[in-house]
């Protein structure tokens, strides 16, 4: 199959109406709109069901966050709404199913607390069993005003939960037990002062983890002891060019490992690149191997598609996605064909 369904969340603001259905050609590299999806208020985050028939995507409202269930059609990649739930929170920006397909965890940013709900067979969302509220604060008075949790990753085994709060300045680990979230030992892993971390990502070899950190633009590299799930920093580095010396206005958003572990990309906001990091197969440690252009602006969340062969970075302001080809041998990114449009596009998840 060279032809992958692409869903592109939004935030639905400008010309934007929710989540959109594009097709990909793996082959080529060619991206085209096919149709508008779902018509949602903020599908800013998505993710599938592990059986790959249900897409959840969360509803980022500043005053009454919720999250929504979707039936895949299996030919067409159509959605079909199921149902929606509360998520007892503000600005809820990301998501994560275990991989059993039982249980989905929340993260609300503005209100810093952890929404779990229980799936039920057909794939809908069931009442929310439990609402774990963060506490703590940083250094930025700004942003770090108070707790703002930002996003929720499984570890690899899926017993575990990892919640990245960019106001406290810590990534919270949680166990998953019987459809609820208890806290590990260690509960948390710190990172450095004023550096807020946002999303986080494990390394295939079940022997590292990284987070971004959006306030100070830096990646902090960890070594994860998956026994334990416990996190020790070894490494930050800088997603930015060494010759960057005004950050005013910059900031960091996703991060991911290619699927062979040998590099590690990240989004640089207003910036407007991707930053491209080897991987010291040994330690996990990483070195900067160049950055790419988004040739568009704001570039928030971006994938590396089934292949490994093409990344996609959605550009939030400009309304596009830039699609790079990817040398699997130095992991260089070279962009292909014309930007295309999306309104506003802030999540990119390829179907099934």
């Amino acid at each position: 199959m060279t032809e992958r369904i692409l869903y592109v969340g939004s935030y639905t603001h400008r010309d934007s109406e929710g989540i959109y259905i594009y097709r990909f050609d793996t082959q080529t590299g060619a991206l085209r709109h096919e149709a508008l999806a779902a018509e949602q208020e903020h599908p800013s985050f998505m993710t599938l069901h592990p059986q790959g028939h249900i897409l959840y995507a969360v509803g980022e409202d500043n005053e009454a966050g919720h999250v929504n269930s979707y039936a895949i059609d299996p030919a067409s990649g159509g959605l079909t709404f199921i149902n929606r739930q509360p998520t007892h929170g503000t600005a809820p920006c990301h998501l994560v199913v275990e991989p059993s397909g039982r249980t989905l965890v929340v993260a609300n940013y503005y209100s810093g607390n952890v929404a779990v709900y229980p799936l039920k067979a057909d794939g809908s969302i069931g009442d929310p069993v439990q609402n774990i509220q963060h506490h703590g604060s940083g250094p930025n008075q700004e942003r770090q005003e108070a707790a703002h949790a930002h996003s929720t990753t499984m570890s690899p085994d899926g017993s575990r939960v990892y919640v990245a709060d960019l106001g406290c300045d810590k990534v919270m680990i949680y166990r998953l037990v019987n459809g609820r979230l208890v806290a590990n030992d260690p509960d948390h892993v710190g990172v450095q002062g004023g550096a807020g971390p946002r999303h986080f990502d494990f390394h295939p070899n079940g022997r590292n983890a990284y987070i971004i950190n959006e306030l100070d633009l830096t990646v902090t590299v960890c070594a994860f002891d998956a026994g334990t799930g416990a996190l020790d920093p070894i490494q930050t580095i800088s997603t930015l060019p060494d010759d960057v010396d005004d950050k005013t206005g910059l900031s960091t958003a996703d991060i991911h490992v290619s699927a062979d572990g040998r590099f590690v990309y990240g989004s640089n906001r207003h910036h407007d690149t991707l930053a491209i990091f080897s991987v010291d197969q040994d330690s996990g440690r990483l070195t900067a191997a160049g950055h790419a252009s988004t040739r568009g602006h704001t570039p928030r969340n971006f994938t590396i598609d089934p292949t490994g062969a093409w990344v996609l970075a959605a550009n939030q302001d400009s309304d596009d996605i830039c699609v790079f080809s990817r040398d699997a041998g130095n992991g260089q990114l070279t962009p292909v064909g014309d930007m295309v449009w999306a309104p506003m596009a802030v999540c990119l998840l390829f179907g099934p």
